[in-house]
């Protein structure tokens, strides 16, 4: 869950490895660095404690020339946030530095047996145990830095990516990945090397995505090469960016945050271009039509994922059941993969993740695929290990997500599985030519009633104030909504830390009840649907007990409105279609109140973007 940056070539390397520490600071922000390696060959380390500023204003006063750097954002796994844990980590001779992505799960075993060979260690890092060991192999059997890396990677159990750097070697970078992205940009005489693509896509298009198990050799004036673990060359496939700079900054806006809450008109119908076709009455899901008799043949879906991807999982349960009439599991991916899984050739598992990173949601790929399971993938990132692990799969196509908190791709994951639902259930018969007519016309018009939705932005601005300083918060829904007021409550306490639990409305009576004061506001979500007149029910309970209820209901409506607090009103939409607009107004309700709090939104405490260990 950190960030790797790169450059080998004519350019101001500093320069180029700053700002590409700041396009990937979402992915960890307790420590920064960067090592330069001078014409000269002198290998210089500099760190920080905190956010790439703080590792600029270190670096003001130091020697910044340089023909060849790495560098390096943290989100701390070993050893707390801190200058002497912060990346590069050097070797003990000093003539290599190292950065690294990933957990190295056998690190302790390792550090014993090279302190057993007289290694001292500074650090409290396992990042350290692998600089280390890469020295140590070096230099006992006389070899070549790609030599050492091949063998201690060999010996290595966990995730790593990782860029290494030899003084005096200033020609050269030598990187590697495990379940760890890296790619590396290909320009004139030039290579660029980070954990996505963001840090050079002014630069070049060209992009190789580095494969598990592959070792990348970058020299000046030579080709890219790759290498597995047995020393034998491997393919290098250039693949060209579809990545602009404006989708990289904020355009304007505050926080990245708010922009790509407000991106969702023009990102929902990024989502839909090609896929609802004449009018509504025809989905066209590629994944799903290249293997129609897969999807006509099973007898059960599973969905894995976790965090915002789980809460549209139990969505994507909800839409499959009703329009499929297939039973569908939800599981966090993280337990998925230790509960000892009864998975077969007909059952079909969908893997969900923004990143298409994510630790857990890969080891549930691999051992759905082990036990012959048809594996589905809906993700953001084109490129990305999700998509190149599984059968086949979506691509939600909002464009890059930079806000820690999910805000778009939930929206995005929410209409990729609503159309799979859709397209399956046609194809399955469970769902007719008129019901896919119907429901595309309304999936067409999302776009234009997100827009409805965020002319609420000034209403739930003025209404954060009232509740900024709540120390609690529930969210209730049923039924479709139950997941968003799930969803609603993840994103407050990301942004916020406040404290907020998610549950079915009904299900409050159950325990939660007792919680409720006039302390505890409530943030219900009630559009117009079959339980209704059943979520009435429990907005008058929780009235009669003295709470505060922030209500979020369907256009015209007359009987919450009389109950609750607050209204906000949301267009009329077919049920299953609800989710999505009733979950902008949390966004929104989250982001304010995060900000009169004065917290940063963009990076909250102790979160990262992409979750890269387990």
């Amino acid at each position: 869950m950190c960030g790797i940056v790169g450059y080998l070539g004519g350019r101001d390397v500093y320069d180029i490895l700053i700002k590409g520490l700041h396009r990937l600071e979402y992915r960890g922000y307790d420590s920064a660095g960067v090592a330069l390696e001078t014409p000269e060959g002198k290998l210089n380390v500099y760190k920080a404690m905190g956010k790439v500023s703080n590792l600029e204003a270190f670096c003001r006063d130091k020697d910044l020339r340089a023909s060849v750097g790495i560098a390096h954002t943290r989100w701390a796994t070993h050893g707390e946030p801190s200058d002497n844990n912060a990346h590069p980590h050097y070797s003990e001779d000093g003539n290599l530095a190292l950065v690294h992505n990933g957990t190295i799960e056998n690190y302790k075993v390792l550090k014993d047996a090279l302190m057993q060979h007289g290694v001292s260690f500074h650090t409290e890092t396992d990042t350290e145990v692998l600089v280390q060991l890469i020295e140590y192999i070096k230099l006992t059997n006389g070899c070549t830095l790609i030599e050492a890396v091949r063998e201690a990677l060999g010996q290595v159990q966990g995730a790593y990516a990782i860029a290494v750097l030899e003084k005096g070697h200033p020609e050269q970078i030598v990187a590697a990945r495990k379940s760890s992205p890296l790619v590396i940009g290909i320009g004139e005489d030039e290579f660029f090397l980070a954990s996505d693509a963001t840090p050079f896509v002014e630069y070049t298009k060209e992009a190789v995505y580095v494969k598990d198990d592959e070792i990348a050799v970058m020299r000046r004036g030579e080709p890219l090469r790759l290498l597995n673990l047995k020393n034998e060359e491997t393919t290098v496939d250039v693949t060209e960016l579809n990545l602009s700079i404006s989708q990289l900054e904020k355009g304007g806006y505050p926080h990245f945050m708010l922009k790509e809450i407000f991106e969702q008109p023009a990102t929902l119908h990024d989502c839909l271009r090609g896929r609802v076709v004449e009018h509504g009455r025809r989905i066209v899901l590629a994944g799903v039509m290249d293997n129609e008799d897969k999807f006509r043949a099973a007898k059960r879906i599973v969905i894995v994922a976790c965090g915002t991807s789980w809460h549209a999982g139990l969505l994507g349960k909800y839409l499959i059941q009703e329009l499929c009439h297939l039973p569908v599991e939800v599981e966090y991916a993280s337990e998925f993969r230790y509960n000892n899984p009864v998975i077969g050739p007909d059952d079909i598992v969908i893997a969900i993740s923004q990143s298409g990173e994510t630790a857990d949601t890969l080891a549930a790929i691999q051992i759905a695929r082990q036990k012959g399971a048809f594996v589905y993938g809906i993700s953001n990132v084109v490129g990305s290990s999700i998509p190149r692990e599984t059968h086949s799969g979506t691509y939600i196509h909002v464009g890059p997500e930079i806000g820690v908190a999910s805000t778009k791709a939930f929206t995005g994951q929410v209409l990729v599985l609503t159309l799979l639902a859709l397209a399956v259930g046609h194809l399955r018969g469970t769902v007719s030519d008129q019901q896919v007519a119907e429901l595309g016309g309304w999936i067409l018009r999302l776009p234009t009633l997100v827009k409805e939705v965020l002319k609420l932005d000034k209403k739930i601005k003025h209404l954060s104030a009232i509740y900024t300083y709540a120390r609690n918060f529930l969210y209730l829904g049923r039924g479709y909504n139950y997941p968003t007021a799930l969803e609603g409550a993840l994103k407050l306490k990301e942004i916020s830390y406040i404290h907020a639990e998610g549950y079915p409305a009904a299900e409050m009576k159950h325990g939660p009840i007792a919680l409720i004061d006039a302390d505890m506001p409530s943030v219900i979500v009630a559009p117009s649907d079959h339980l209704y007149d059943k979520i009435v029910s429990n907005v008058q309970q929780v009235k009669a007990r003295g709470g505060s209820i922030i209500a979020i209901v369907s256009k015209g409506d007359t009987e919450i409105s009389k109950i609750a607090d607050h209204v906000l009103e949301v267009p009329v939409v077919p049920e299953c279609l609800t989710p999505i607009i009733t979950s902008i107004p949390m966004q929104l309700l989250s982001y304010y109140i995060a900000i009169n709090k004065g917290k940063d939104v963009d990076m909250p405490r102790n979160l990262a973007k992409s979750v890269t260990v387990e």
